[in-house]
Order: C-alpha cells, then structure tokens, then sequence
C-alpha cells in the first residue's frame, strides 16, 4: 500500500514540477512578446546619394551629405515664400516645426514677429536656391563640420532672392552657417532624426562668379543678408 502512496506522491510532485515549468515559459514569452512590442517598426539608414562604389555604414552613423542635403532642403522649404510672406513664413514655421530645435523655434518666431510688425512680409515673395559651384559635391570638407557624433556645423551658399508682388526687391549672395543636432525623439514627425538649430554665426554677405539677371535700377535695391 505505501508502494503506491509514494508513486502518487511522485506523480504529484512531478505535476508539480510540470507547472512550475509551464509557468516560467509563460513569464518568459510575456517578457520577450514586451521586447518585441517595445522594438522600434522602422530603423533609418543614412544611404550615400553617390551609389556608383559600395558603401558599409554603421546604421547609427549619419554620414556628412545626409547632413547636408538634409539641412538645405529644410532651410530652403523654410524660407520660400510663393505668394505671401506674412502667411508663408508662419505657415511654414508651423509644418516644419518637428525640424527645428524648441529654441531655433522660438527666434524664428521673434523674426517672423518683428519683420511682419515692421512690413517686410507683407505680399513678399522669397525663394533661395544653392549658387552654382558652391555645393557640397565642390568642396565637401568646407560644407559640413562634425563637432560630435550628434552636432554638425552646415555652410550654405546661397542665393536669396526676395519680391514684392512682381517687383524685385532684393537679390544678395548669402552664407548661412546652420548649426545641426540629431534626434530621434519624434519619428513619426521627423523621420530624418535631425534638427536645425539656427545659425552658428550672423549669415553674411558673399561674392561669387555668377552671372544674375539684371533688373530695373529704380526697382532693385540690395539689403542687408538677413536670413
């Protein structure tokens, strides 16, 4: 009789066990299906434009044109203005706002309120384009300085060309020194993981050799290289 007493025992003990073990599996699918859930859906590559040679990157790693190429499509989407300046500027500084560090944001917004309190907005048109020769492909060092891993330092030459309803107003040969940062705090908004953070020093006015259109004397006047 106690034989099978103690092979009852065994076997109650052995459920036991079977339990116990069911149990941690449980345990460990939930900590490993909260892994998987809390994983990121999509993963940004930085790819070179230039994709006649083979590249290896480090998926982490933002190479200098990204930068680049990023910084002058925002800036430039930033400052065109197709039809209003007092209605695109703050349009545009609303949408590209996940593109804009929270203190960029707020002198943008200081400028938007002074030069529209000031009538420099008013049915402007404005648009700035890259000068011919001064892109990233000609001097590639002299574009884009790293200072970090995170932070990066982007010289644009640019052409800046403003209007007042079909008037020329002002057409200037500008520098903008752009100070950039990366973060990944927003994918869904800024999938680049990059923002601009304004301008390392005041823009300044250039020479380049480029040939500009030439426009009525008593229309054009060349103001100061404001951004």
């Amino acid at each position: 009789m106690s034989r099978f007493k103690n092979e009852v025992a065994h076997l109650t003990s052995h459920v036991k066990t079977l339990r116990f073990g069911a149990g941690a599996l449980f345990v460990l699918a939930l900590v490993l299906g909260g892994g998987w859930w809390s994983a990121p859906r999509d993963l940004t590559i930085h790819v070179p434009p230039d994709l006649r040679s083979g590249s290896t990157r480090k998926w982490w790693e933002v190479p200098p044109e990204s930068v680049y190429a990023f910084t002058y499509y925002i800036f430039q989407q930033l400052h065109r203005w197709p039809a209003n300046g007092e209605q695109d500027y703050a349009r545009n500084l609303n949408a590209l706002s996940p593109y804009l560090t929270p203190g960029c944001h707020a002198y943008l917004q200081q400028d938007l309120d002074t030069r529209r309190a000031a009538g420099e907005l008013r049915q402007r048109v404005r648009g700035v384009y890259e000068i011919p020769g001064r892109g990233y492909g000609d001097d590639p060092t002299a574009r884009v300085k790293a200072l970090s891993d995170r932070d990066w330092i982007v010289t644009l030459d640019l052409n800046a060309d403003e209007y007042y309803g079909s008037e020329p107003v002002k057409r200037a040969l500008v520098r903008y020194s752009v100070k950039v940062t990366r973060s990944d705090q927003d994918p869904e908004r800024n999938p680049f993981g990059l923002v601009l953070d304004c301008y390392s020093q005041p823009p300044q006015r250039i020479s380049a050799p480029v040939t500009v259109a030439p426009a009525p004397a008593k229309a054009l006047s060349i103001e100061g290289a404001t951004p």
